[in-house]
């Protein structure tokens, strides 16, 4: 999945946490270091160095091993990080940001402003192929004032401006003279994070020590061990035999395969809405699919809800659009389409395909309307979900083939290059609602986030002005209708936001559920010396 670095109310989402062991996670003991905590990815990163971390592996290990200069906390508020302090002055044009004077590099050199001036200047650079450049080219002027002193000047107001520092902010001592596409950094990251790298076997592992130096504190876990495993029966087989400490459990895991005195003993469950949604994505320069109609024919030739119930065993809701539930953004208006294979068809006999010779298939110009959908290997629910799409599409004439793909050629080869016709996939959001990296006109270029060159001149137009609006109800009512125009327009098939649906072995403890859900306070889990299983 891939990950938008970036308040939404307090809603029911604290509320629909659930858990298992709950009498665990009262312990009296007293925190103590030591052990290991090992999870698993399906994929390996791609790069360790932040602003070019778009895939969510690499942004685990990124997010442990660097700092933003601001962060959320369990309430989803912004708090700071890096920085301890800031003014936000002439009516949301500047930012002043007061950085840490206790904060050094892994190296021991200290961090200071120029560290944030070096970023800026990255993330800027037109040779630097960048996923979050835009936001920073809304800057006009960054100043470093003094050593601890940062002043960013706005050419606009731009709302998501203080969301926006969460960027990892990236060693200037290190990187200056360094082509960021090529230096052993992306392979060996030096930051300012609770962790410290120490390895990396590609395809098999990412190792990481704790910082005994942390400002916040010491973790109180020492070692934090990324295991790549390509093959999500197989991660569950190793939580089985406690091969790994923690995993995302899939629907038919979580409520069935789990419900065993071994992992009631053994683990923590927990359930709460995910704050992401699984789409499929059209190739809008492909001729099939850029015209409106279809792709409305398509989302009505789709039950959603039998892909909820089937794939997700009820784990999840409906997607309408680019923002969930939990989101102020949302807009609770926007009625997911129904499902109608009839009306799916009269659109498409509009849009010009027909059964000419009756075979069962639509055709136009002489072509029949055949297209693949790709997504990557190892995720069974995007498998499922496909063949679901393949057998429905059928029922109205459209011939679907769905291809698995290893993740590294799957997002390398095809999405970037936009060589692909439909793929699956699905979007961690930012807890801030700009979407314009995804859907603005101008983020279409290889490696930018706008991969289905995706174009409409008044959600452009509204995306800008989302973000020159502070005023969270103007704002609001902005993406609302950003949500209704792309529901309308449907450059994805919109389909689910599922339930996150974590577990983690019960040695583990200092989780405490949160709005924002559990891993934020990952610094204060802790083993208790009886139970701990790895020492150096």
């Amino acid at each position: 999945m891939f990950i938008i670095r970036k308040l939404l109310p307090l809603l029911a989402v604290f509320f629909l946490i659930s858990f298992d062991n709950i009498d665990s996670l009262a312990d009296d003991q007293q925190p103590c270091y030591g052990d290991a905590f090992v999870t698993a990815s399906i994929a390996d990163a791609r790069t360790l160095i932040p602003i070019l971390a778009s895939d969510s592996a690499s942004g685990d290990i990124v997010g442990l091993v660097f700092n933003g200069l601001v962060k959320y906390d369990r309430d989803i508020e912004l708090v700071g990080d890096l920085a301890e302090s800031w003014e936000i002055l002439d009516d949301g044009l500047t930012i002043v940001f007061h950085l840490r004077k206790d904060v050094s590099w892994h190296d021991g050199v200290p961090f200071t402003a120029e560290d944030v001036e070096f970023t800026y200047q990255k993330l800027i650079d037109p040779e630097v192929p960048t996923p979050y450049g835009g936001d920073f080219k809304k800057i006009e002027l960054l100043e470093v004032i003094d050593d601890y002193t940062v002043r960013v000047r706005y050419h606009e107001p731009f709302a998501p401006g203080l969301a926006s520092w969460g960027m990892s902010i990236m060693p200037k001592h290190l990187l200056k003279s360094a082509d960021l596409m090529t230096t052993s950094f992306a392979r060996h990251p030096i930051g300012t994070g609770p962790y410290k790298f120490k390895r990396w076997h590609s395809g098999e592992i990412i190792e990481l020590d704790s910082n005994h130096q942390y400002f916040e504190h010491r973790p109180w876990i020492d070692r934090y061990i990324y295991r790549i495993i390509p093959d999500q029966a197989t991660m569950f087989l190793e939580v089985q035999t406690e091969g790994i400490d923690s995993m995302g459990l899939s629907p038919l895991q979580y409520t069935r395969q789990t419900e065993t005195k071994f992992f009631r003993k053994r683990f923590q469950k927990f359930r709460y809405p995910s704050f992401g949604y699984t789409y499929m994505a059209y190739n809008l320069l492909d001729e099939k699919f850029k015209d409106r109609r279809v792709r409305q024919a398509i989302s009505y030739a789709i039950d959603k809800q039998e892909i909820i119930e089937g794939v997700l065993l009820g784990l999840g809701r409906v997607c309408t659009g680019p923002f969930v539930p939990e989101s102020w953004a949302y807009n609770e208006d926007v009625r997911p389409a129904s499902y109608d294979p009839e009306k799916a068809r009269r659109l498409l006999r509009k849009a010009g395909w027909q059964d000419i010779n009756a075979d069962g298939w639509l055709e136009k110009d002489g072509k029949r309307f055949e297209f693949t959908i790709i997504t990557n290997q190892a995720n069974d629910q995007r498998r499922r979900t496909g063949e679901i799409i393949q057998r429905r599409l059928k029922e109205v004439g459209i011939k679907v083939n769905v291809r698995i793909l290893e993740w590294a050629v799957f997002l390398n080869e095809f999405v970037n290059k936009k060589r692909f016709e439909a793929i699956i996939l699905g979007w961690s959001l930012s807890r801030d609602p700009d979407c314009f990296d995804i859907w603005h006109s101008s983020k279409t270029k290889e490696g930018e986030f706008n991969f289905v060159s995706y174009s409409n001149p008044v959600v452009d137009r509204l995306l800008d002005e989302g973000r020159r609006t502070f005023d969270r109800d103007k704002r609001a009512r902005i993406y609302h209708r950003i949500h209704e125009l792309l529901y309308e327009d449907q450059p994805y098939l919109f389909l689910f936001v599922p339930d996150a649906l974590p577990v983690v072995n019960s040695r583990f403890k200092g989780i405490e559920p949160a709005p924002i859900g559990i891993g934020y306070n990952f610094i204060d889990w802790w083993v208790p010396k009886t139970e701990q299983r790895y020492t150096r």
